[in-house]
């Protein structure tokens, strides 16, 4: 069993007012306790989040904080698979409550792979070794979350482009690029 300080539970629910999307209640929690383990074992807090910028490739004028741009990421696979379900019904349905857990623990491996360095995140030695994909399913099996949503985490980034990724993992993957991309062609980064 494991041992979760309250403060980080808060914290997580606070940070993911999107977690009310999930109707099942127990991947809901798993999900929530997955936000919460990373913030127990992060040196990043959630005022960290809310000013970090979203990705370490860009310079230090870039506005858009780790937060913004994953809620962002929630939001725009929401939306998605609610359009999906409303055109294609069951001839290619999409599991909301699986997409948005999906989304919503994508990067929470970053919380790992990041390190504080005189204010700025930079990666620290542990995401040298271990990119947020790996690190992010390490947390959501520990704490019960599905191997349907693990495998969007494993595939939203680079690393999926080898396995076969479910219609919920295309979904989140393409989400968060359409949300990455453009900034890194912008900022040529």
């Amino acid at each position: 069993m494991l041992n979760i300080e309250q403060k980080y539970k808060d914290q997580a629910i606070a940070l993911w007012p999107e977690l009310d999307w999930i109707k099942d209640a127990k991947l809901k929690e798993a999900t929530m306790l997955t936000w919460a383990l990373a913030l127990q074992k992060s040196v990043l807090g959630p005022e960290d989040l809310n000013t970090i910028p979203f990705t370490l490739l860009c310079g230090p004028d870039f506005k858009v904080t780790f937060m913004c741009h994953k809620r962002a990421v929630v939001h725009v696979a929401k939306d998605c698979g609610d359009q999906m379900n409303k055109f294609f019904k069951t001839d290619l349905p999409v599991n909301m409550d699986v997409l948005i857990a999906g989304a919503i623990l994508a990067d929470v491996g970053k919380l790992l792979e990041y390190e504080l360095k005189d204010g700025k995140s930079v990666q620290g030695n542990y995401g040298k070794y271990l990119r947020h994909p790996f690190s992010g399913v390490s947390l959501a099996e520990m704490c019960g979350v599905s191997a349907e949503v693990c495998h969007i985490i494993a595939t939203h980034a680079g690393e999926g482009n080898m396995v076969k990724r479910t219609t919920e993992a295309y979904v989140v993957h393409h989400a968060d690029f359409m949300t990455f991309e453009p900034f890194r062609e912008r900022l040529k980064i």
